[in-house]
């Protein structure tokens, strides 16, 4: 259902504190006076008249958003972490949140229409660790991402690490967003964004080599209340191995349109999408809402955009589409979270945007510089008792309370790859090692918990292998030194034995 929105006026450009700037009034003669208040009440009627009319935006710069207002689409939605999409932003990127004492930090721009100050990170982040809790909105709408509470296919979500996917643009270290099964965020009621069968335009910068087939990486238009509505309610862009409707060329992963219940690549099945596996891949989805979308990859860090399809929509429901107007980044539309995947920058507009704005926005990307590597840190694997793996229960899905286990090692198992933070915490799918109710009994079980820092989520690697927690006084261990999958650890009296033996790779 469509829903009326209010326009949102153009604030002004949000700074280091999230105010406006303000201007003084110079004192004026007090006949002089009168006359400039009466010039500007007619002009402010006329204006007002104008304001009555859509007016394309003008505008100059570079920068991506600059390059599509310019060309009649406006973004209604600019979301990175890495550096400004408009030539005059020079506002927050995103806010990040320390697990140590709970405080937040906004991280910004070294300058205006530049690149993240990374560094205000790493010194707010220093000794603990860090998560990506806000993602700013550039655009004057403010559709700002948050963590995504729960829907009807998935759990409340986590946030991402924010140290986990360093890379430099343009040779500046700046920090991505690495999406692991349970990681997403979300803007419930954006302003501007296409609802209702209206035209629209996005596109991400994400990782052509961090991906999986679990749904879904996603950023774009979503359903407002985190269910699925049904086909065409979603309109939102996708990287990733999922093969909807086969056969699909390649092994991927492909660029595709999530218009809910279906990935497509084109109205059918589309052989002629070879895929976009470059570390960094610009993946781009244009749609009229009515009959036509369209999808494009490239590789963003060289070269242009390949057109993988430009035609009519699938049947059964999609034409015309039904968007709702939330915006979605790294899961389906009702929080299917099971999705990997790398996001560095992304926008909306309004419009189904030009080849030649897309060809322009492309040029500016791989202007950028993007280098590094897009898989980011994610950590490695705990060796445990018989050569087994320290493993969170469930299928890659971490939550408060998760059983921690051994399980039979997989290269692939996000949830088996753990990060040792400076605080001496182990962190993997946005939590961490931690034990039940930062207990000290011996055979008082480990779990997964939101890292906060307690003195029972420190863990010491000792010169006879084993993982001591200083707090308790007690060792990581394997109850009777089982190695069977399955088998829920504990803390233990130190003791040396087989049963004891964890390596941090």
């Amino acid at each position: 259902m469509s829903r009326s929105r209010t326009a949102a006026a153009a604030p002004a450009v949000r700074g280091s504190a999230g105010r406006p700037s303000g201007r003084g009034t110079a004192s004026l003669p007090h006949r002089l006076r009168r006359a400039l208040l009466a010039c500007c009440a007619g002009l402010a009627l006329v204006l007002g008249a104008l304001a009555a009319y859509p007016v394309p935006a003008q505008a100059a710069g570079t920068r991506p958003c600059d390059l599509y207002a310019a060309a009649g689409t406006p973004c209604v939605a600019a979301h990175s972490t890495v550096r400004a999409l408009y030539s005059a932003y020079g506002g927050s990127l995103y806010q990040v949140t320390r697990a140590s004492d709970g405080a937040t930090r906004d991280i910004g721009l070294l300058s205006t229409g530049g690149y993240a100050d990374a560094a205000a990170q790493d010194a707010f982040c220093a000794a603990t660790s860090c998560a990506i809790t806000k993602i700013y909105d550039q655009s004057p709408r403010h559709n700002d991402l948050v963590v995504e509470g729960a829907g009807t296919a998935g759990a409340a979500d986590h946030a991402a690490p924010a140290g986990a996917l360093p890379v430099t643009v343009a040779g500046h270290r700046a920090y991505g967003v690495l999406v692991t099964p349970g990681t997403g965020y979300r803007h419930t009621d954006a302003a501007g964004v296409a609802v209702g069968g209206q035209a629209e335009s996005m596109y991400m910068v994400a990782s052509g080599t961090h991906v999986n087939g679990g749904c879904c990486f996603d950023y774009g238009n979503a359903e407002h209340t985190v269910t699925d509505t049904g086909n065409g309610h979603m309109d939102a862009v996708y990287l990733g191995t999922r093969c909807h409707l086969g056969p699909c060329t390649g092994s991927g992963p492909w660029v595709a349109a999530d218009l809910e219940n279906g990935l497509y690549q084109g109205s059918g099945n589309n052989p002629a999408n070879l895929g976009n596996s470059s570390p960094f891949v610009t993946a781009l989805l244009k749609n009229d809402g009515q009959t036509t979308f369209a999808l494009k990859g490239g590789n963003s860090q060289s070269g242009a955009l390949s057109t993988w399809w430009h035609g009519a929509l699938p049947s059964g429901g999609y034409t015309p589409m039904q968007q709702e107007g939330s915006i979605v980044l790294g899961t389906g539309g009702d929080n299917s979270n099971a999705s990997a995947g790398s996001f560095f920058e992304g926008v909306m507009t309004s419009g189904f945007a030009t080849d030649a704005a897309d060809n322009a926005v492309q040029a500016d990307i791989v202007a950028a510089g993007y280098a590094g590597n897009s898989n980011g840190d994610q950590g490695g694997t705990i060796t445990g008792p018989g050569g087994t793996c320290v493993d969170v229960a469930g299928d890659d899905v971490g939550v408060d309370h998760a059983a921690v286990q051994l399980w039979a090692c997989q290269s692939y198992a996000v949830d088996q790859h753990w990060t040792h933070n400076a605080d001496s915490s182990l962190e993997t799918l946005g939590r961490c090692l931690d034990i039940a109710g930062n207990g000290t009994a011996a055979g008082t079980k480990v779990q997964l918990w939101d890292c906060d820092g307690a003195g029972g989520q420190v863990w010491k690697q000792q010169a006879d292998g084993s993982l001591l927690n200083p707090q308790s006084g007690r060792c990581l261990d394997s109850p009777s030194g089982a190695t069977a999958n399955g088998t829920r650890l504990q803390i233990w009296d130190c003791n040396g034995a087989q049963a004891q033996q964890f390596h941090l790779n």
